[in-house]
């Protein structure tokens, strides 16, 4: 079986699960909450949802902190699983952690034999909310290159790791248990680097963040 058809079969059945980090404050951007950003005329939080579904990500969960219930209130999220992470001024390693966390049942995940998986998820496609210049296509081809729970895989841009990036399930209580501060899964990912599929995105996206008012000029 190809990565394609792999990948197909994987959306078909609802196992790689969208899940998107959208909890961020915009510290840098005067306290206007990032999933509130305009673009296109709608929340950002919008389009970064719009993209895994388009990609093939039929399940999403959003991580929703700053601002919550107005995010709540303006955004489109039907059909979405909003978890709220109330420790998000922590940093995007609480967000991770909140978001795999409602993706797994509550047995202990020190048990080597205990099943993470949840309603038949298999794996997370995290993307982030602040990078809208990744499309769908960037996102489908990572999605492509699922293989199971073992699955790690991650966009690349001339080489560099990046975002999206898929964690099979058997990854998820490893990733929790190092998501700390800002850092992400970053810390986990250098530790397992040999073992990360790196699916090269540069020719279909445009990795930038949305972090200072200079890069608000993304926005359309």
């Amino acid at each position: 079986m190809t990565h394609t058809e792999d990948g197909t079969a994987a959306r078909a059945q609802g196992q790689v699960v969208g899940l998107i980090l959208a909890a961020g404050g915009g510290r840098r951007l005067g306290g206007r909450p990032k999933a509130l950003l305009e673009h296109r005329g709608r929340p950002l939080v919008e389009h970064a949802v719009r993209t895994l579904r388009a990609a093939g990500c039929a399940r999403v969960h959003v991580v929703l902190g700053a601002a919550a219930d107005v995010v709540r209130e303006r955004a489109r999220l039907d059909g979405c699983v909003l978890v709220e992470n109330p420790d998000w001024a922590q940093g995007m390693g609480t967000s991770l952690r909140a978001g795999l966390a409602s993706l797994t049942r509550s047995a202990p995940p020190a048990d080597p034999t205990a099943d993470p998986t949840a309603g038949g998820a298999r794996a997370a496609l995290v993307l982030l909310v602040d990078q809208p210049g990744i499309g769908p296509e960037a996102v489908a081809r990572v999605l492509a290159a699922y293989e199971g729970e073992s699955s790690l895989v991650s966009a690349a841009y001339d080489g560099e790791r990046g975002h999206p990036v898929l964690f099979g399930a058997r990854h998820w209580a490893g990733v929790a248990a190092t998501a700390t501060g800002d850092r992400g899964a970053r810390a986990y990912l250098s530790e397992h680097q040999a073992a990360i599929t790196l699916v090269e995105c540069g020719d279909l996206a445009r990795p930038f963040d949305i972090d200072t008012p200079e890069d608000l000029a993304h926005l359309e």
